[in-house]
């Protein structure tokens, strides 16, 4: 290895340290409170060491997000070669979830931490956003654009960015509730295999006519979802509704009857 490509592979591993920590540091206590100071002491570097590399923490988080964005588009985008859009939409969905749950802290930093408002984007960013073979949003419009020309999605459902975004959230729950309480002792969370073909099924169900072609695909899913769920166990009640009618109990006034 020559010398300038040990300095190329030094600088880009000092490079993802520096990311790797401002990540943690803005998830922990937010942007706003996170200083290039905070962000060097965490990995015992001089601030101005990290101004080598980046010229402020606006500069950070906006390649933070290039990085965490381009890894997850890269993924949508091998979906491409899929000729049925509806197809397309059902298996973005799926990589969203995947993504998501299998890069947690990159998932919270992209969709569950709310970014600076003067990160604004570059021309070069507002180009590659339209672009559907280079950006994950717009690959999920142009499916949906498709689906939409050739009348596969119910009238509600014609309005592009509306669509994808329904998608989105409905897939984000998943993702959401999968990072924040896929080990809650209060509710016997299923598997998310479960809930995020489920989510996935229910709404694909909710846009596509009735007379799609597709339904048949969704069927088959369901018929083997219905077959799993079954073998899940069944409580016979709710372990937070029980906490909530005891709490409730002790809370509710006495009837005078019951009075001594």
């Amino acid at each position: 290895m020559s010398s300038i490509d040990r300095r190329q592979r030094e600088k880009n591993e000092t490079q993802d340290k520096i990311l790797a920590a401002a990540r943690d540091l803005f998830l922990n206590h937010g942007f706003d409170a996170v200083s290039m100071r905070k962000i060097a002491e965490a990995i015992e570097y001089t601030p101005a060491a990290l101004y080598v590399h980046f010229k402020d923490k606006v500069e950070l988080m906006r390649e933070l997000c290039r990085r965490d964005f381009a890894a997850m588009d890269a993924e949508i985008l091998t979906l491409a070669t899929i000729a049925d859009p509806v197809r397309r939409m059902h298996e973005a969905g799926r990589i969203f979830i995947r993504f998501g749950t299998q890069h947690k802290n990159q998932y919270r930093l992209m969709f569950m931490t709310p970014h600076p408002r003067d990160i604004l984007p570059t021309e070069e960013d507002l180009a590659e956003m339209r672009d559907p073979d280079q950006n994950g949003y717009a690959f999920m419009c142009k499916a949906v654009g498709d689906a939409v020309a050739q009348g596969r999605l119910r009238p509600e459902f014609g309005e592009i960015h509306a669509t994808v975004q329904t998608l989105w959230a409905a897939t984000h729950g998943v993702v959401a509730l999968e990072i924040t309480h896929s080990d809650d002792p209060w509710v016997p969370i299923r598997a998310l295999a479960i809930r995020g073909e489920l989510t996935l099924s229910m709404t694909l169900r909710g846009m596509i006519r009735a007379t799609d072609p597709y339904h048949a695909e969704l069927e088959r899913i369901g018929a083997s979802l219905a077959d799993e769920t079954a073998r899940q166990p069944q409580g016979s009640s709710c372990p937070i509704g029980s906490m909530l009618s005891k709490a409730m109990n002790l809370i509710r006034p006495a009837n005078k009857g019951d009075s001594k």
